[in-house]
């Protein structure tokens, strides 16, 4: 049997009840002796404090015991050298590490996964998330509801991204105060998140309370898929595996007629979640690039129905590929590099090599658009024409492989790395 100490990573937005869940666990942790790494970004760890109340002991240095023999750790120092000592001093079964601050747990995950002397020691349990029930669904239910920051000290993206992002990792969501919302609003977040991470168990609570053995008995990750399980995902390599990406020549549509659907219409390929409460999800693919100002006009007014969205763009006169993230009301685009099809012929080889997998078409090497879109109650067939629209005219097209230019002014990032957000909440 090894000795790795087992671990529990634990995220959820601002208010979602994650400390509230810490000191459940905490005061219903049986036989079991469970320590707590809270993870404050401010100055003042207001959350370690709250997780100590119930001990006699104050909270100074940073380290405490509790009353069960758990430790409560205010991680100001290094996070590794913090879980070292932890098992130096091993006096524990079981740690649950909250990574508040931390846009997802995924980065605290690799610190026990990677090879280190952390690795060494522990063992990842499972990525649990915290939601709060009424703000997840309002988040991106198209209501018009407010936008607050998750933790403003440690992410100023907007509480969309970051709720997404949280969930899309997670072996395990607690869809928390779920007494204030209906049977049909909760069934309609966990679809959702269903859509969103297809793997994880999504457990209804109020105040976070939960059978612990739920969370830290579970054995649910496994760290060759942290990278995997996004929905957006999961959708794209679905649609990779029912065809290659289809030629859609210069003078033609585009539409890679049937080469990806499941049903074999449209050229889209779909997951099939439970559609009771209409969530949905296809994957766009095209070779033929964007007109750069449609595209960006039909990104900043996506339909309310499209929760999350997620891919790559190939954008007209643009020579970098296009990432796009949308979740909710929040639209950002990253330029991670440029097409290798763009690069100088000994620079395209010497890729190319390197990458025997590489789809590669004869005439546009490896530009293409391949976008998830992932939906409650969408008109999938709009949202397709919609995109459809965006793309060059065959005038358009002419014009660009004559030399010419749209003049159209490009909003797209153009360096590598670089980032602009085509729409924020509120705006």
């Amino acid at each position: 049997m090894s000795d790795a100490i087992p671990v529990t990573i634990l995220s959820g937005s601002l208010g979602a009840g994650k400390t509230t869940l810490l000191n459940h666990l905490l005061r219903h942790a049986g036989d079991r002796d469970v320590a707590v790494l809270v993870n404050d970004m401010g100055d003042v760890n207001v959350d370690a404090d709250l997780v100590a109340e119930g001990s006699d002991l104050d909270v100074e240095g940073g380290v405490a015991e509790l009353s069960n023999g758990c430790i409560c750790c205010e991680l100001q120092d290094d996070l590794e050298t913090a879980v070292v000592r932890l098992a130096r001093n091993r006096e524990f079964d079981h740690l649950v590490v909250e990574s508040s601050g931390i846009s997802e747990p995924a980065p605290v995950a690799r610190l026990f996964t990677t090879e280190s002397r952390v690795a060494a020691l522990y063992d990842v349990n499972a990525l649990v998330t915290v939601v709060d029930a009424r703000q997840f669904r309002d988040a991106f239910a198209g209501e018009g509801t407010p936008e607050r920051r998750a933790d403003p000290d440690a992410d100023e993206r907007p509480l969309s991204d970051l709720l997404v992002e949280q969930v899309e990792v997670s072996n395990v969501v607690l869809l928390n105060k779920a007494d204030l919302c209906t049977d049909a609003e909760l069934a309609e977040a966990e679809e959702l998140i269903a859509a969103l991470q297809p793997d994880a168990e999504t457990i209804r609570t109020e105040f976070s309370a939960v059978d612990p053995a739920r969370l830290l008995d579970v054995d649910r990750f496994d760290p060759d898929e942290v990278g995997d399980l996004p929905g957006w995902k999961r959708a794209l390599a679905d649609a990779e595996g029912h065809g290659g990406h289809g030629e859609g020549g210069h003078g033609g549509d585009g539409n890679d007629e049937g080469d990806h659907a499941h049903d074999g219409h449209d050229g889209h390929a779909h997951r099939h979640p439970d559609e009771v409460y209409g969530v949905t999800s296809f994957t766009y693919r095209r070779r033929r690039p964007f007109h750069p100002g449609r595209i960006a006009d039909l990104l900043r007014d996506l339909p309310e129905s499209v929760v999350r969205s997620k891919g790559t763009l190939w954008v007209a006169g643009n020579e970098h590929r296009q990432v796009v993230g949308q979740a909710g009301p929040s639209v950002r685009v990253e330029a991670p590099g440029p097409w290798i099809a763009s690069l100088p012929e000994i620079d395209r080889e010497l890729y190319r090599s390197n990458r025997p997998d590489l789809e590669w078409h004869d005439e546009h090497g490896d530009r293409l658009t391949e976008y998830v879109v992932i939906g409650t109650g969408m008109d999938r067939e709009a949202v397709t024409e919609a995109l459809d629209d965006c793309l060059v005219t065959d005038e358009e097209w002419a014009r660009l492989e004559g030399g010419g230019s749209l003049d159209a002014a490009d909003p797209f990032p153009d360096e590598p790395g670089a980032e602009v957000a085509l729409r924020e909440p509120g705006a």
